[in-house]
């Protein structure tokens, strides 16, 4: 089996809306199907224009399985340095424990440590009791208390 991790393309965003919404929690938040909501193409192209994001995929014998999204984050706090924010991780449910998961995480973290960052973060609602074990077991400390304010939107 071929398993690649990549920089996502425009044609991508129909199988990572579908991958957003393939999930208990927040089922129904997206609008799958197609055409796609324009917001959804101007929230890539914004990702693309900016070299501290990235929106990844990972593909599983040429069939799209996972994503997620990447922010390399600049900051004053330990003496100027940078940080990695992961989110929005995905994997098809139909494969979800079969290891791809921690793959994308593991590249997700070297791929932030090539790029300079001292540390990687990332938020899980605290509802995803299955995600908080997973992270865990890959090494992950539960270390901060988050707020969100959702706001209106545009």
């Amino acid at each position: 089996m071929s398993f690649i991790i990549r920089d996502a393309t425009p044609s991508d965003l129909p199988t990572i809306i579908g991958l957003l919404d393939d999930d208990e929690q927040s089922r129904g938040r997206e609008l799958p199907g197609l055409p796609l909501d324009p917001r959804y193409r101007a929230a890539f192209e914004a990702i693309a224009a900016d070299p501290n994001q990235e929106l990844i995929v990972a593909e599983l014998d040429g069939t799209l399985v996972g994503t997620m999204q990447l922010t390399i984050i600049p900051g004053i706090a330990f003496r100027g340095a940078w940080r990695g924010q992961i989110e929005a991780v995905r994997i098809a449910s139909g494969l979800r424990g079969g290891g791809y998961g921690s793959r994308m995480i593991e590249w997700a973290v070297e791929h932030c440590r090539a790029r300079g960052c001292r540390m990687v973060q990332l938020m899980s609602m605290n509802t995803r009791t299955d995600a908080h074990r997973f992270y865990e077991r890959m090494g992950w400390k539960k270390s901060h208390f988050g707020f969100k304010l959702q706001l209106a939107e545009r």
